[in-house]
Parts: C-alpha cells; structure tokens; sequence
C-alpha cells in the first residue's frame, strides 16, 4: 500500500474516531438539558434520547452501540454525564434507571430497521420505535424496581413522556440529511 493510501486510510479512520468522540460528548452535554416533570421523585425530561435518537439514526450499528456505551461508560466510572450532573452505578440502578439502560438497545436496534439509504418516512417511524423501546424499557424497569402494577407504571412511567418523545423522535429524523451532509 502506498503513502497516500495510508494516509488517506488513517485520516478517515481518525476523523470517524473525532466525530464519534464529538457525539458522545454532545450525548452528555444533552443530560443538562432538562425539564423536571411534576411528579415526585420523576426524573427530568432532557435531551438524552434525542440525541440518541440521532445517533442511532446517523451512525452504522457498531459505531451507534459504541458512541453509547462510551457515554454510558464515562458515567458508571463516575463522570457526571447522566441526568442532573450525576454519574456512578447506582445512578442506573435507581428506579428511573431503566431508560438509561435502553439506550444501548436503542442504539443496536435502530440502525437494523431504518435501512442503509435515508428515507424520511422509514427513519421517522424507526425513531418512534426507538421511542416507545426507550419508554417501554424505562417503563418496565421502574415497575420491577418500584412494586407498581402496570396501570401505575404506565401513568407514571410512559404516559408522561411520550407525546415530548415523539415529537423529538420526529425531528430527529428530518435533521439526519443535514447532518449527512456535515460529516461528508
């Protein structure tokens, strides 16, 4: 292989590893970016998984599942990137845990069903997939950690936050071809 070859090789490969490193940073800066809801002891509605929304909408499988669990990493460490400045494993343990925990499932599962080639109405419904995954899972997880019945888990755990998720599920996936454009 010649010079410029590897050159050439060696400044994709970096500039794919600067972007993703870009996006995992952007993923905990979106932490910081919240609402708190009304109920007690709820956790604040950021913008976690819209970023993650969009990475998984971005990114090819393998480099969607890595951005996240770097992220989620740097936070079980003990890197303030989770919701409200925290960080460590009891962050994810904590009843409101399990959305954080569907994030990487987001991040596997989305790339599989949008298909390679951007098409706007198949990349808006894998994101409210992605969506209602991160919602059910979180969802889920607060009623085995909390003792509630489904009705209550779904009052409290998914009925709150989706009409905002949806709405974020939707513009992230009109924003993926300026994003495409960006990172070319």
């Amino acid at each position: 292989m010649s010079d410029a070859a590897t050159k050439t090789t060696n400044h994709i490969s970096t500039k794919r590893l600067v972007i993703c490193a870009l996006f995992a940073a952007l993923l905990g800066i979106s932490a910081y970016i919240s609402i708190p809801l009304p109920l007690p002891g709820a956790p604040h509605i950021t913008m976690l998984n819209f970023v993650v929304l969009v990475i998984a909408l971005l990114f090819p499988v393998s480099e969607s599942f890595a951005i996240v669990m770097v992220w989620l990493l740097l936070g079980i460490v003990g890197i303030p990137v989770f919701i409200g400045g925290k960080g460590g494993f009891g962050y994810l343990v904590q009843p409101w845990g399990g959305y954080t925990w569907a994030f990487p499932i987001t991040a596997l599962l989305l790339p599989l069903i949008r298909g390679k080639r951007y098409n706007r109405l198949r990349y808006t419904i894998s994101a409210m997939i992605g969506v209602i995954v991160i919602d059910l899972v979180g969802m889920i997880y607060l009623m085995a950690t909390s003792g509630y019945d489904i009705k209550t888990g779904f009052v409290i755990g998914f009925l709150p936050f989706l009409p905002l998720d949806i709405v974020k599920a939707v513009v992230a996936a009109q924003i993926i071809p300026a994003f495409k454009k960006v990172m070319e």
